[in-house]
């Protein structure tokens, strides 16, 4: 995983998502979905494009199974946009950059 790339537990998901005003994009993922996989570039692209204004993370969802669960995550890869700890835009499957884009660029105002 990129160094600038956020990896998220079950233990630290609270501390780094539900911050006030932070903007972040967390991606629920695994290693075994060849779809996940597909996406890591485009997360990695994004960790830079937003390195300092927003957090780009990943979250393994059978490491962070109570995560994953709180959330509703039934399939992968979701990528969830949260502004202040609320979930404020959702994805499922994979994305396109520029629609990630679009729902940082919002959240951050």
């Amino acid at each position: 995983m990129a160094e600038n790339v956020l990896e998220l537990t079950d233990d630290n998901f609270d501390a780094e998502i539900e911050q006030d005003d932070t903007v972040a994009l967390v991606d629920f993922w695994a290693e075994w979905c060849p779809p996940c996989v597909m996406m890591a570039p485009i997360i990695e692209e994004l960790a830079d494009t937003y390195q300092g204004k927003a957090k780009i993370a990943k979250l393994d969802v059978d490491a962070g199974r109570a995560v994953a669960s709180q959330f509703g995550i039934t399939a992968i890869p979701t990528l969830i946009v949260f502004k202040g700890g609320e979930a404020v835009k959702r994805f499922t499957g994979v994305t396109q950059k520029d629609e990630l884009q679009a729902a940082i660029d919002q959240a951050l105002g």
